[in-house]
C-alpha cells in the first residue's frame, strides 16, 4: 500500500491537476474568507467552508478521474493485480493519496481563524471550536466525495466519464434537501419507491459482484418485506421515504456544525460509513474484473 501511496502522491506532485485544485480550493474559500470574514468582520471562519461547498463538485471529480480509470486505459492495471499488493491495498493507497492532496488546502485553512483573531485584536471574538469543529467536518465530507469519485473512476478506463459522473452523483448530493423536498409524502408514493429501491439495490449488487444468488435474494427480499408491511398497516409508509433520505444529506451534516453550533456525531458516523461502503464496493469492483 504504501508504494501505491508514493506513486500516486508523486504523480499529483509532477502533474498539474494536484496543483489546479489546491489553488482552486483555496481561492474559493479564500474568496468567502475575504468576503464575510475580513470585510463584513462575520467571527464565524465556518460559515465560509459552508458557501464555498460548491467547490466540492469541481475539485473531486478532477482529483479522482484518473486515478482507477488510467490505469485501466493504459493497461497497467493488469501490473497492479499481479503484484504483491493487495486489491483493497491499493485501493487504500490511492484514496489516501488523493486525501493527502485534499488535506493540503485544509491544513492551510486552519490558519484562518488565527488571522481572524490577530485581525480582530484582543477585544474581538473568535469561535474557533465551531470553526475547527466546521474544518474537520469539511474534510471527513470531502474524504466521502473522494470515496464517491474512486468507485466511479473504477468503474470505468475513460477519465472523462469518471469525471462526468462523479459530477453528476455529487450535484445530486449537493441538492439532496431540495429533492427530498419533492418526493410524494402519501403512503403509496412511499411503497412505491421502496419498491423501486429494493430492485435498484439488487441490480447494483448484481452489477458489482456478478453473485445473481445473492442480488436476487437481497433485492426480492427487501421487496417482500416492503410488500408485507404495507399490507400491514399502510399508514407506516406515510412520509417514510423523505423522513429516511433527509437523514442522509451530506451538506446538512456540515450545516449542522457551521451556522447551529452543533457537534453532529451522528452525521460524521455516517459520512464514515459512506467513505467505507465505497471504498468496499471499490475493491469488489476490481475483484470482479479480476477474474473475469
Amino acid at each position: 500500500m504504501k508504494a501505491i501511496y508514493r506513486r500516486e502522491l508523486a504523480s499529483f506532485a509532477n502533474g498539474m491537476i494536484g496543483s489546479i485544485c489546491v489553488a482552486f480550493m483555496l481561492a474559493c474559500v479564500g474568496l468567502y474568507f475575504m468576503a464575510y470574514n475580513l470585510l463584513n468582520g462575520y467571527p464565524s471562519f465556518a460559515i465560509a467552508l459552508y458557501y464555498a461547498l460548491f467547490l466540492f463538485l469541481i475539485a473531486i471529480p478532477l482529483l479522482c478521474m484518473r486515478v482507477m480509470s488510467e490505469d485501466r486505459h493504459n493497461r497497467t492495471d493488469q501490473l497492479l493485480l499481479t503484484s504483491p499488493v493487495t486489491v483493497t491495498g491499493m485501493v487504500l493507497g490511492k484514496f489516501f493519496a488523493v486525501l493527502t492532496v485534499f488535506a493540503v488546502p485544509c491544513v492551510l485553512f486552519a490558519f484562518c481563524p488565527l488571522i481572524m483573531k490577530i485581525a480582530a485584536g484582543s477585544s474581538g471574538e473568535v469561535y474557533f471550536l465551531t470553526d475547527y469543529c466546521t474544518l474537520l467536518c469539511f474534510f471527513v465530507l470531502g474524504a466521502a466525495y473522494i470515496s464517491i469519485g474512486i468507485l466511479i473512476s473504477a468503474a470505468t478506463e475513460s477519465q472523462v466519464i469518471a469525471a462526468v459522473g462523479t459530477f453528476g452523483i455529487l450535484l445530486v448530493l449537493h441538492l439532496w434537501d431540495s429533492i427530498v423536498s419533492f418526493l410524494p409524502t402519501t403512503a403509496s408514493g412511499s411503497f412505491i419507491l421502496l419498491l423501486i429501491a429494493s430492485i435498484a439495490i439488487g441490480l447494483l449488487l448484481d452489477s458489482l459482484t456478478s453473485a445473481h444468488a445473492l442480488s436476487v435474494g437481497v433485492g426480492g427480499g427487501l421487496a417482500v418485506i416492503t410488500v408485507a408491511c404495507y399490507l400491514v398497516d399502510s399508514s407506516w409508509f406515510e412520509s417514510l421515504v423523505p423522513n429516511i433520505l433527509s437523514g442522509f444529506s451530506f451538506t446538512g451534516v456540515l450545516l449542522n456544525f457551521a451556522e447551529y453550533q452543533v457537534f453532529d456525531i451522528p452525521g460524521v458516523l455516517m459520512l464514515l460509513s459512506v467513505t467505507a461502503l465505497m471504498l468496499f464496493l471499490t475493491v469488489q469492483v476490481i475483484q470482479r474484473r479480476r477474474w473475469h
